[in-house]
């Protein structure tokens, strides 16, 4: 019998089940067959002792809207945003974890053919000139967040050729054929089939569910459980991984096991997070640093206001 719960994310931060949605059946081809074809059960994780995980994330914030005012052609719309990216860096021998790698960037972006520059501001801020190849206003934000993510993809692949176990917030869609699991804490859409949802309910911390693959996506994915908050309903604490497709299936199955028995150690608690349990504590404890170093949005937006009106008429 279906059964109401109240979730344990604040409502600001919408839903880790985004209900607009339904859990619709996800787009495309799923292979449940790649690990293992019947039965579909649980299976334990495995922790083999990996020395150091870096945990990369990226935020993102519109400091200002534009308009360039052309008398001839018209309004042209901008914006200015500012972003920031980096890694928590645990290491397990003697347990430490520090924020690095932290980049920040700052564009000013408008729309096709427009050209415009911000004059200069105060406190050595300086805004990077961009142009999306698009008319359309809209592109303005996704071409600033696709800048985010490439940054967070170059800081993913840095660390894991130095030797660190990545977890990247957010799908791999940018991140190129390393070892870099894809951390997605908020489910959208169901990947599995009606007939093998109920396994989330049998989920304990430290299992996940057998892979499966995402041929249109290239990639494979797996589920697993952080915590059973008490009251929780059957996919509470649970989040969903990615692996790129270029990957062997043994190199996936030993990352599967290592996410599954080591993330659950890093869930976070409700009065810690409002996004708990799924919004793990380094990835948090990253995103508090990078928020720090975008700088106050209000005394920004008061510059961007007083570098445009000094600009001669």
């Amino acid at each position: 019998m279906a059964r109401l719960y109240v979730e344990e994310w604040s409502p600001e931060y919408g839903a880790s089940i985004d209900t607009d949605e339904s859990l619709a059946p996800a787009a495309g081809q799923i292979d449940t067959t790649v690990e293992t074809s019947d039965p579909w059960e649980p299976m334990p994780g495995h922790d083999d002792g990996f020395p150091a995980v870096a945990f990369v994330d990226g935020i993102r914030r519109v400091d200002a809207r534009l308009t360039i005012d052309d008398p001839e052609s018209g309004p042209v719309p901008g914006i200015c945003g500012s972003f920031a990216a980096g890694a928590t860096l645990w290491r397990r021998d003697p347990p430490r974890s520090s924020v690095e790698s932290v980049r920040v960037e700052r564009l000013a972006i408008f729309t096709e053919g427009a050209s415009g520059t911000i004059p200069p501001l105060e406190f050595g801020l300086a805004y990077r000139t961009e142009s999306v190849g698009s008319s359309d206003p809209g592109m303005l934000i996704s071409h600033f967040h696709t800048q985010m993510r490439r940054a967070e993809a170059d800081i993913a692949l840095e660390l894991a050729r130095a030797g660190y176990f990545v977890v990247a917030d957010g799908p791999i869609s940018e991140l190129a054929a390393e070892s870099v699991v894809g951390y997605i804490k908020s489910h959208r859409v169901s990947y599995l089939p009606s007939d093998l949802i109920p396994i989330m309910g049998q989920l304990d911390p430290g299992w996940r569910t057998p892979l499966f693959g995402m041929p249109s996506y290239r990639r494979y994915s797996w589920y697993l459980r952080l915590t059973r908050p008490v009251g929780g309903h059957s996919w509470a604490g649970v989040v969903r991984c990615e692996a790129p497709g270029s990957l062997s299936l043994d190199q996936v199955k030993v990352l599967a096991d290592r996410t599954a028995a080591l993330l659950p150690r890093f869930a976070s608690e409700p009065h810690i997070d409002p996004r708990a349990p799924q919004n793990l504590v380094p990835i948090g404890a990253l995103e508090r640093q990078l928020r720090a170093r975008l700088g106050d949005r209000h005394i920004i937006y008061r510059a961007l206001r007083d570098a445009t009106m000094r600009q001669p008429t």
